[in-house]
């Protein structure tokens, strides 16, 4: 189910055709589109090396997508509750865990991305006392019907600038996910040691699935 879920992620970011403009963070469903003509673009024009080592694609991730990406707004809301009483540190090992993760996770989906056609839903009116925001998209996967998506973006009150932090499939919260699954864990074994499960996780190579 995450490997869909993260799919359907990637899917968003490389749609397009590469815009060489600098993309504006302010204005979130532009930067959707431009972010993912950018990432789409290197992905091809990286294949040989890619082929050649299947770990360069953390690199494209690690530079195409997680700018655009509030990892840290996700891990603390996906800690919750633990939170309190938390170490510091701890919370920080984890952040940085879930970051590692994300960029793992994401890379491993790529390698089955076969550029699947996007539709984006109409741009809607931003209210600016508002702080959270979202982008509908459409894939279209035929014959198979349409998966239909909400990216959930937050804006930083200080720079205005607008980052994604959760994903809602068919009703279906990425994060609300992720924290079903792993507060259990964080509940007895603490944070400290799922952030080095996730380590563990992040660490493992990127592979090419046998079809």
């Amino acid at each position: 189910m995450l490997n869909k879920l993260i799919l359907m992620v990637v899917a968003l970011f490389l749609p397009l055709s590469a815009i060489s403009a600098e993309i504006d963070k302010t204005q979130p469903y532009p930067m959707m589109e431009q972010v993912g003509g950018m990432a789409f673009e290197r992905l091809k024009a990286e294949q040989s090396i890619i082929k050649q080592d299947p770990n360069h694609l953390k690199v494209i991730v690690e530079e195409e997508l997680m700018p655009y990406v509030n990892y840290k707004y996700a891990a603390l809301k996906l800690l919750g509750s633990n939170l309190k009483g938390a170490k510091r540190s701890d919370v920080n090992e984890f952040i940085t865990a879930f970051r590692s993760y994300l960029i793992a996770s994401y890379a491993q989906v790529l390698t089955q991305y076969t550029d699947q056609e996007i539709e984006f839903g109409p741009e809607t009116k931003l209210d600016p006392s508002k702080t959270i925001t979202s982008v509908k998209v459409d894939i279209v996967d035929a014959p198979r019907p349409n998966i239909q998506l909400e990216f959930k973006l937050r804006k930083d009150k200080k720079t205005g600038e607008w980052k994604v932090f959760d994903m809602i499939a068919e009703g279906i919260s990425l994060l609300s996910s992720k924290q079903s699954e792993w507060n259990s864990k964080l509940r007895q074994d603490g944070i400290l040691s799922v952030a080095k499960e996730l380590d563990a996780l992040a660490a493992q190579p990127i592979r090419f699935e046998a079809k």
